[in-house]
């Protein structure tokens, strides 16, 4: 899903030509006031989840909606060398994800995400591509909840299959605009909550099958006659720390993601779908419900890649509303613990 869009947005070396730069610092400006906004506008009660919260949807509670996501860069790691590449300026992507979260029981929630995506490059001659992108279906499943060091303890689980839902390019990164693998990933996340603190931890794993190419032959490390690729599977660890109150959360989170195997982009070549693509990013994110309408959520969040391995230096922002009903007689009002 929009995980394959993150790590392919990557790089592009081209022909060196001169471009006009783009100043970055209303687009920098923009994201702050954005994130402070969108700090006043979530829920708790309405709950807007995703995979990596630990909010739960009632039994017989759906929620859908809408969020917006928006990312950057102009400086990529080339391996572990950072540089830029004025042939292709400053390369963006841009989506509108459809997000869809039914509660079987209280306990146990099924999601469904569905991205439409769309990148560019502001130099070179480069054409940026858009379309549908990977289909997600996750279940979150809450499996206890214990007093701990005067305050609770929760573990979850989360297991999710995504998929490419059209026959989009994957060999064009870094404008691709996913990487078209099937993956199934398995979560496991433990959420600590004491009065208004709260601290979460997750891991996850992604098995990813491999993909085929428009072409014959292909050079990872050597000469490969086959239009297959051998996809490298791909850990990911957050940690979030954050303030969580009845109608108002707030985050401040660490997220770093470990391809597990792959090689490095060669100097001034084109990146691989097989590439290492490693990244930590920091940021912040915030939920928030209208008191006067608890049906209605709102999301927003930041973020800036620091550290990398064969990936832009992205800066990101994504806002979101959801609306949730009731096919239940009676809802009970429900905290994430």
């Amino acid at each position: 899903m929009l995980e394959n869009l993150l790590i392919s947005i990557n790089y592009f070396p081209y022909k060196e030509k001169e471009h006009k730069k783009i100043k970055q610092g209303f687009l920098l400006l923009r994201i702050i006031i954005l994130s402070i906004f969108s700090t006043v506008l979530f829920t708790i009660e309405t709950k807007a989840q995703t995979t990596e919260d630990v909010i739960m949807m009632n039994k017989k509670q759906w929620c859908n909606g809408l969020t917006y996501s928006y990312n950057s860069w102009s400086s990529y790691w080339e391996g572990t060398y950072k540089r830029t590449n004025d042939n292709i300026g400053i390369v963006s992507a841009q989506s509108v994800m459809f997000m869809s979260n039914y509660g079987i029981k209280n306990n146990l929630n099924v999601m469904v995400g569905l991205p439409w995506v769309s990148t560019k490059a502001t130099a070179g001659t480069l054409q940026g591509l858009n379309g549908l992108q990977d289909i997600s279906l996750a279940v979150k499943w809450k499996a206890l909840t214990k007093k701990f060091a005067k305050g609770k303890i929760s573990l979850f689980g989360v297991g999710e299959l995504t998929t490419p839902t059209s026959n989009y390019v994957i060999d064009f990164l870094p404008l691709s605009i996913g990487l078209g693998s099937t993956n199934i990933s398995a979560k496991l996340i433990a959420n600590y909550q004491q009065k208004f603190l709260n601290i979460r931890l997750a891991g996850t794993y992604a098995w990813r099958s491999n993909v085929s190419l428009d072409r014959t032959a292909y050079y990872t490390t050597q000469i490969i006659y086959s239009n297959k690729v051998n996809m490298p599977n791909v850990a990911n660890y957050n940690l979030a720390v954050g303030i969580h109150k009845k109608y108002l959360l707030v985050d401040a989170f660490v997220n770093n993601m470990t391809t597990l195997g792959g090689f490095d982009m060669r100097k001034n070549d084109m990146p691989f779908v097989s590439n290492t693509m490693n990244s930590t990013n920091i940021g912040v994110s915030s939920k928030y419900t209208l008191p006067s309408n608890t049906h209605i959520s709102f999301v927003g969040a930041v973020s800036q890649v620091i550290a990398g391995r064969n990936v832009g230096q992205a800066t990101s922002f994504t806002v979101g509303c959801f609306y949730a009903n009731s096919f239940a007689h009676k809802v009970k009002s429900q905290s994430i613990k």
